[in-house]
C-alpha cells in the first residue's frame, strides 16, 4: 500500500474526486456522468497541449511558444476554410500538422544548432508567430459565418455517445502513453532530464533528441489550432493569448518536474484535468474569476512545493544508499 501511495497520480485523482465531491455540496447536478464526459470535453485540448509541453519539459527544457503555434496554425486552416471550403477537414488537419512541425522545428534547430538556451528561444518565436499571424490575416478576424459547417462541426459530431474531440484527446492520450513507456525515444527523454551528460555516454544524442521533443510539442500545437478554431468558431491575432501558462501550470500539478526527467503522462493528463474541473466548476458556484485565478495560483504553488519536496526525499534515499554501501 505504501508503494501504491507514493504516486504522485495516486494524490492528484484523490484530490480531484474530493474537489469534484465539494463542488457537488453546492451544485449535485456536476457530478453527474453526463456534466463529467462534458468538462473532459471542455478540457480534451488543455489535455493534448500538457503532453506536448510534458515531453519538452523532462528533458529540462520548455515551450512559450506552444498557445502562438496555436493561433498561426488556425489562422491557417481557417483561412484555408474560409477560401477553399471544399478542401476536407481531414486534409485540413493534416495540414495544421505540417504547419505546427515547421514552427516546432524551427525552435529544435535553435536549441540544437546554436545551442540556446529553450526559454531564450521561445519567448522570442511566442512574438513572432503571434507577429506572423497579424500579418498574415492583416489583423482581419475569421468568423463563424466563413467557416464551413463540416469545418465547425467535425469535433463536435459524437461517437458512441461521446465528442470527436474527446476521442481525438484519448487517443492522443494513449499515443503518448506508448511512447514514453515503450519506445527507445521515450527512455531517451527521462534519461536526458535525469542527467544529460551521462545521457551521451550511453550514446543518447542530446541535441537530436532535443531537436525531436520540440517537433512533437510543435505537432501538437497545430493539432490544437484546427481544434480550437473550431470549437471557439473565431480566428484572430488575441486567440490563446497567454495559454502557455495554462498549459505550463497543467504540468506542474500533475508532477512533471522543471528540473526534467520526472513526470508522467497520467501526471500531465490529471494537471489538466483538475483545472479544467476548476474552470468549470467556480463559475457555476458563483465564485469571482478573480478567485478562480488565485485557487490555480495555489494549487500551482502547492504543487511546485510538493514537487521540490518529493525530489529533494529521492536525493536522501540515494545518499543512504550509497552510505550504507561504503
Amino acid at each position: 500500500m505504501k508503494a501504491f501511495l507514493k504516486y504522485r497520480e495516486i494524490w492528484l485523482l484523490a484530490a480531484i474526486v474530493v474537489l469534484i465531491g465539494l463542488i457537488s455540496t453546492r451544485f449535485p447536478a456536476f457530478a453527474d456522468a453526463g456534466n463529467l464526459r462534458q468538462v473532459f470535453n471542455d478540457t480534451s485540448i488543455l489535455m493534448i497541449l500538457a503532453l506536448g509541453q510534458m515531453v519538452v519539459i523532462l528533458t529540462r527544457s520548455i515551450d512559450l511558444s506552444m498557445a502562438s503555434n496555436l493561433c498561426f496554425t488556425g489562422m491557417v486552416v481557417a483561412m484555408l476554410n474560409a477560401a477553399h471550403p471544399a478542401i476536407p477537414i481531414p486534409l485540413l488537419i493534416v495540414i495544421a500538422l505540417a504547419v505546427g512541425l515547421v514552427l516546432g522545428a524551427i525552435n529544435g534547430l535553435l536549441v540544437w544548432r546554436l545551442n540556446i538556451p529553450s526559454i531564450v528561444v521561445t519567448l522570442g518565436t511566442l512574438t513572432i508567430y503571434r507577429g506572423a499571424t497579424f500579418v498574415l490575416s492583416g489583423g482581419a478576424w475569421v468568423n463563424a459565418d466563413k467557416m464551413s459547417p463540416d469545418f465547425i462541426g467535425f469535433q463536435r459530431a459524437a461517437f458512441l455517445g461521446i465528442p470527436v474531440l474527446s476521442w481525438i484527446a484519448i487517443l492522443v492520450i494513449a499515443l503518448f502513453f506508448v511512447l514514453m513507456t515503450r519506445t527507445a525515444l521515450g527512455r531517451s527523454i527521462y534519461a536526458i532530464g535525469v542527467n544529460p551528460t551521462a545521457s551521451v555516454y550511453t550514446g543518447i544524442d542530446v541535441g537530436r533528441t532535443k531537436f525531436i521533443v520540440f517537433c512533437i510539442s510543435g505537432i501538437i500545437g497545430g493539432l490544437c489550432g484546427y481544434l480550437w478554431i473550431s470549437r471557439y468558431v473565431i480566428a484572430s491575432v488575441e486567440v490563446a493569448n497567454g495559454y502557455e501558462l495554462n498549459i505550463i501550470a497543467a504540468c506542474v500539478i500533475g508532477g512533471i518536474s522543471i528540473a526534467g526527467g520526472i513526470g508522467s503522462v497520467g501526471g500531465a493528463v490529471l494537471g489538466a484535468l483538475f483545472l479544467g474541473i476548476i474552470s468549470n466548476a467556480l463559475p457555476v458556484i458563483n465564485i469571482s474569476p478573480f478567485w478562480q485565478m488565485a485557487i490555480s495560483g495555489s494549487a500551482i504553488i502547492l504543487a511546485v512545493v510538493l514537487n521540490a519536496r518529493g525530489e529533494r526525499q529521492q536525493g536522501r534515499i540515494i545518499l543512504k544508499k550509497v552510505e550504507a554501501v561504503t
